[in-house]
């Protein structure tokens, strides 16, 4: 993706913004046009001081007031520049950052799962704000500057072409200085931008597991590899300032030429030819001076817009990925008839390393279905291919009849209520957590499902109770506590079938009991999945699933399995082998 390519798609989210584009356009033509007229206002004047005692002082006055009024008319229009820019940038932005918010919550979990949090994070929160950073720069500086140079190249040759055209013969010289720090410091830009990722996507690793950090000694490992990667930044980054800072310096040096050939030559004019006068080899100096000034301010936002276009192109390759299928055309998954049918499924992560191999299943309605077998085995991934959260490389998954490719994923997941391992709140109040898949829920509601889900006791005990507002991720409750809310959230919605995975691995063995007696409550007449490694909490269960390698090897009840004296009874006797 090449910086044509970007600039055209940047300036798709500036086009709805057409009147503050046009606003931009007036105030840098009028502010452009306002400083150009004082320095022809200065030359007159100038002309009017013939010598000592000789000063046509009321003429003068009159200029003095003129060049007043361009400066005050200048900084006004100058003011609206900014306010025009600033606004546009801030719109134009606000669009890129909800575009690939709702972007990302469309595309497929095998995308989140395969790119660092932390760089996603970085690309919606600090690469969008380069990109205003250069939006604003461009807008305010570039506009400006290429009137400036526009407007005092036409008023220099109307007052004298063969001092203009010196300014025309040098002019290519800055160009080229300019395109050639650009050239390469594009490049560093584009590497510090994505290393800048790269460091996010770490520190957001290692604080999530500071506790994981701190327990195996690993903080100097951690900070060694996070100094490789700053140090890595840190080279970039230097190399792009370096190019960048050449610049400034350079394009004064040939601005400085120009100044010093439009006095040379003009005084050259001015003495042998005589058809310039002091005034007007003033206002040329000035106009060389106004005209080389936007090449310094040019160059000098290089930097800004070098890195926009770095953290403009790391935005929209998130936003090319595909998203998921569209399903908005599907109808929606009717009466739910609690029945599950897996017909020669076959899964896996990536092409060459199949999972799941031909998996056959049928689960009737109310029915209670374990998934049992040791950790990599495919169980988990059972669950995310029923909630379509991938979809399967061949076969067939039916919910209620119908295949779950041929209805809305809404609708499907709808009819799931799932309680994971991993526990998941948002930083909002204990009612609002719990209330997360019913917001209309009413207080009772709530307060039933925390009773149900054994967590109204320490939800009671809370500072503000249900109003108290829980840490990110629920840092301010304990793993145990952030589990029950999870269950409380599943108990108030009444979904026709349910899902736990592991979904009390963090509970205390009493407190969990009687959280089994509400899911057996809860689990009547709907049907259940279960994944436990605990095999005495699946028991009861109607159908047990026992998965080695990504294949059902065995399947029955429990009692079934054991006389079988197979991997299931190896499994269940390795667990009690003291006893």
């Amino acid at each position: 993706m090449n910086n044509k390519i970007v600039i055209k798609r940047m300036l798709k989210y500036i086009a709805p913004f057409k009147g503050y584009v046009a606003l931009s356009l007036i105030s840098a033509v009028m502010s452009v046009a306002a400083t150009l007229a004082a320095p022809v206002c200065i030359g007159k004047a100038i002309d009017y001081i013939i010598g000592p005692g000789n000063v046509a002082f009321d003429t003068v006055a009159v200029f003095m007031m003129l060049i007043g009024a361009t400066i005050v008319v200048g900084g006004i229009f100058q003011w609206t520049l900014s306010i025009a820019t600033n606004q546009l940038a801030f719109l134009a932005v606000n669009e890129m950052r909800k575009e690939l918010f709702a972007h990302i919550s469309r595309l497929p979990l095998s995308y989140i799962d395969s790119h660092a949090h932390g760089d996603i994070i970085t690309r919606m929160g600090n690469d969008i704000e380069q990109i205003s950073n250069g939006i604003l720069q461009g807008f305010s500086q570039l506009l400006s500057g290429v009137f400036t140079i526009v407007g005092t190249l036409g008023i220099m040759f109307a007052i004298q072409w063969q001092v203009a055209l010196v300014v025309v013969v040098i002019t290519p010289l800055s160009l080229f200085v300019a395109t050639f720090i650009a050239k390469h410091s594009n490049s560093m830009f584009r590497k510090q931008s994505d290393t800048q990722g790269k460091l996010g996507g770490y520190s957001e690793e290692m604080l999530e597991g500071q506790r994981i950090v701190a327990a195996f000694g690993y903080e100097e490992e951690a900070q060694k590899r996070f100094e490789e990667i700053d140090a890595e930044l840190y080279r970039y980054g230097v190399k792009s300032q370096f190019y960048s800072s050449l610049s400034n310096p350079c394009t004064r040096f040939v601005n400085n030429l120009v100044y010093a050939a439009v006095g040379i030559v003009g005084a050259v004019i001015a003495v042998i030819y005589g058809t310039m006068s002091p005034g007007t080899l003033s206002t040329f100096l000035i106009y060389a001076n106004q005209y080389t000034k936007p090449f310094n301010e040019i160059t000098g936002v290089i930097t800004e817009l070098q890195t926009a276009l770095a953290c403009a192109r790391r935005v929209f390759v998130v936003l090319d990925e595909p998203e998921e299928s569209s399903d908005a055309d599907l109808p929606e998954l009717g009466e739910c008839l609690g029945t599950v049918r897996f017909d020669d499924v076959c899964f896996g992560y990536s092409p060459d390393k199949p999972l799941l191999q031909h998996i056959d299943l049928h689960a009737e309605k109310g029915k209670k279905i374990a998934i049992v077998g040791p950790t990599g085995c495919g169980k988990t991934t059972m669950i995310n291919l029923l909630m379509r959260y991938y979809d399967v490389d061949s076969g067939e998954i039916r919910v209620s009849g119908a295949p779950v490719k041929s209805v809305t994923r809404n609708s499907l997941r709808r009819q799931f209520g799932m309680v994971l391992q991993d526990t998941w709140l948002f930083e909002g109040t204990v009612r609002d957590n719990i209330a997360y898949g019913k917001r209309d829920a009413t207080d009772d509601e709530v307060i039933a499902a925390a009773k149900a889900a054994h967590a109204h006791g320490f939800i009671s005990k809370l500072a503000d109770g249900y109003d108290t507002v829980i840490a990110e991720n629920g840092g301010n409750l304990s793993q145990g506590q952030r589990q029950l809310l999870c269950i409380a959230r599943i108990m108030l919605t009444h979904p026709p079938m349910l899902i736990l995975d592991e979904a009390t691995s963090n509970i205390d063995t009493r407190t969990e009991m009687k959280i089994q007696e509400a899911f057996a409550r809860i689990m009547q007449g709907r049907t259940s999945f279960i994944i436990a490694h605990r095999l005495s909490t699946i028991r009861d269960a109607d159908l047990i699933l026992v998965m080695r390698d990504g294949n059902i090897v065995e399947q029955g009840s429990h009692e079934d399995l054991l006389a079988r004296n197979g991997f299931y009874a190896e499994l269940y006797l390795s667990q009690f082998k003291k006893a």
